[in-house]
């Protein structure tokens, strides 16, 4: 088949807690936690410690964090003050310092006005536990969830024919990130109050002009991916990807064509498996949609242990944990 996936699985799954050079602090709901939430960066958790500083001065409202340096071979540990203790109270003390850091300037290549995109992602107690009401830790504006280090979620579909060619968009040259890279045929985030069928509905229709009925029918739950992502600046994005695959009927390819709709997509082609393959080798795919096309193939027989000599090793990958459970 060629060279092996690996350096792509590399450029999206390439951060491991147990190997990093720079600190962390643990976020966790309290010192007795089972699992951390997040891990924050030192820039961030002095920014925590600044805010801290500025509630101590203030008459009019109390600090929200209660830190604990690191001792020896422990990372220092962040929670909320006790009285913090609702995924309301949560949620309100978030909003309240992101949407100040923002106005401020402060982390501007994060959470600037221009990259904010008032849409709140659930955070969980449990990252890979229920993701349920009961088990909500707080939600929070998308941006902001890189300088925490939390996992988030959301859907990728790939959209195919029996012949193996695939709908792959171009993402729009106005795309906050990632502009003008190879996307998976439909993919997105799942905000607070959806579920992940649901927000691949709500995805297909904005992104792709599909109508609902058709998604409901055709697309089918694949189970998920998931990676721990470190960008170039240092925040980390550990993610969970559900995935769907959309099967066009055979002899109705003309009434299944994806079109550009709410401007995220500038075009979209249906492309060989041959050519997407160079592309991704190309670096032209945005990294986590590689990784979902790897997981694709695998899942297809195209990618087996007799043409991937790393097969053992980028299956493994593809289902990485974080080590939250700390």
């Amino acid at each position: 088949m060629g060279p092996s996936f690996m350096s792509i699985v590399d450029r999206c799954d390439n951060f491991r807690l147990e190997t990093a050079t720079e600190n962390y602090a643990e976020f966790r709901l309290s010192f007795d936690s089972k699992h951390a939430i997040g891990l924050i960066p030192d820039n961030v958790l002095a920014a925590l410690h600044d805010d801290n500083g500025a509630a101590a001065d203030s008459v009019s409202r109390g600090s929200v964090w209660d830190i604990r340096p690191a001792t020896g071979s422990s990372r220092a540990l962040v929670t909320f003050n006790a009285s913090i203790d609702t995924p309301e109270k949560r949620t309100h003390a978030l909003k309240t310092l992101t949407e100040r850091w923002r106005d401020s300037g402060q982390f501007s290549d994060v959470i600037s006005p221009g990259l904010w995109r008032n849409e709140l992602y659930p955070v969980y107690i449990d990252a890979f536990g229920p993701r349920t009401e009961e088990h909500l830790a707080f939600v929070l504006e998308r941006t902001a969830c890189a300088l925490f280090g939390l996992v988030t979620y959301g859907i990728h579909m790939t959209m195919y024919t029996e012949d193996g060619k695939i709908w792959v968009p171009t993402r729009a040259k106005t795309k906050q990130t990632w502009p003008l890279y190879l996307d998976n045929s439909v993919a997105g985030g799942i905000p607070y109050g959806m579920t992940s069928f649901e927000a691949l509905v709500k995805e297909c229709n904005e992104e792709a002009s599909l109508e609902d009925a058709l998604v409901r029918a055709y697309a089918k739950p694949c189970g998920a991916v998931s990676y721990f992502y470190r960008t170039i600046k240092g925040y980390l994005q550990p993610e969970v990807q559900f995935v769907y695959d959309f099967l066009i009927p055979k002899g109705q390819e003309k009434y299944f064509k994806p079109r550009p709709s709410d401007g995220e997509v500038q075009s979209f082609n249906l492309e060989s498996l041959d050519g997407i393959i160079q592309k991704m080798h190309e670096g032209l795919f945005k990294p986590n949609c590689a990784l979902v096309l790897v997981d694709f193939m695998i899942r297809h027989g195209h990618i087996i242990p007799e043409n991937e000599p790393n097969y053992l090793d980028i299956t493994t990958r593809l289902h990485g944990r974080f080590g939250y459970e700390l």
